[in-house]
Formats: structure tokens, C-alpha cells, sequence
């Protein structure tokens, strides 16, 4: 028990992909925008898609540690493929719903009184989006698998 998480290089590599893809997404903000947002490191949504980066560095790294042969990888495959579908299809659909709602009370809240709350936009991700998080993700797992 005298081991920590932080030993566990699969861990490891999960969290320094998600870690970097969240850094990156700050700086094409300010890079973008010229201006410092703090949220956009907890927000989901842009690029690269840390979700990609997190599951695809944690299946490569358990592939390199226990062979790719190994059920355990062929189960954090699947684990990182449904992942990476999911953040390109389902929040990418329900992320343009709330652009397209938000328009609507925009335009309702003009003629009426409405509540001015927005719905999340940037919720999901394209497939640029994703595939660049999965890339980061295998390199981020090569990385601490050099180094560990």
C-alpha cells in the first residue's frame, strides 16, 4: 500500500494526456481570443479533445505495459473508442441543439420576457477535434512509458 496512484503509469499517462489537452485548449484560447479564461480548462468541448487524449493515452499505455494482445487492452479499447464516438456524435448533436435553442430564445426574448440563462454550447467535438486528443493521447502514453 505504500505505492501511489502516481506510480501507476497508466494512471500516469491517462492524467498527463488529459492534463496537456486541457493546458492546450487554454493557450489556442488566448492565442484566439487574446484574452485569459480560467474555464475553458474545466469545459468540455475544443481542441484538442482531452477526453480523446485521456482515454487513448490510458489504452495505449495499458497495450505497451501488458501486450496488445492482452483482454485488459482490448477492454480499454472499447472503453476509449465508445468515448471518443460519443464525444464526437452525441455531445457534438446535443451541443448544436443549444446553439440552435439559445437562438431561439434570443429571438423570443426580444419580443417577450424570458430568462436569460444560456444552455452550454461547446459540448462535444469533431472528428479533427477527436482525432488530434487520440494522437496526443498515444504520444503522451510513449512518453511516460520512455520516461517511467
Amino acid at each position: 500500500m505504500s505505492q501511489s496512484i502516481f506510480s501507476n503509469v497508466a494512471f500516469v499517462s491517462a492524467f498527463l494526456g488529459w492534463l496537456l489537452a486541457q493546458a492546450m485548449k487554454f493557450g489556442f484560447h488566448y492565442l484566439r481570443t487574446r484574452k485569459i479564461d480560467f474555464y475553458v480548462i474545466v469545459s468540455t468541448g475544443g481542441m484538442p479533445s482531452s477526453h480523446s487524449a485521456m482515454v487513448s493515452a490510458l489504452a495505449t499505455s495499458i497495450g505497451i505495459s501488458r501486450g496488445f494482445a492482452d483482454p485488459v487492452f482490448a477492454l480499454a479499447l472499447g472503453f476509449a473508442l465508445i468515448v471518443m464516438f460519443d464525444a464526437q456524435s452525441f455531445r457534438r448533436a446535443a451541443g448544436q441543439q443549444a446553439r440552435l435553442l439559445n437562438q431561439i430564445v434570443e429571438e423570443l426574448f426580444k419580443e417577450h420576457h424570458f430568462s436569460e440563462k444560456k444552455l452550454a454550447e461547446l459540448l462535444g467535438h469533431t472528428r479533427y477535434e477527436v482525432f488530434f486528443g487520440m494522437l496526443l493521447g498515444i504520444l503522451m502514453a510513449m512518453l511516460v512509458h520512455a520516461l517511467m
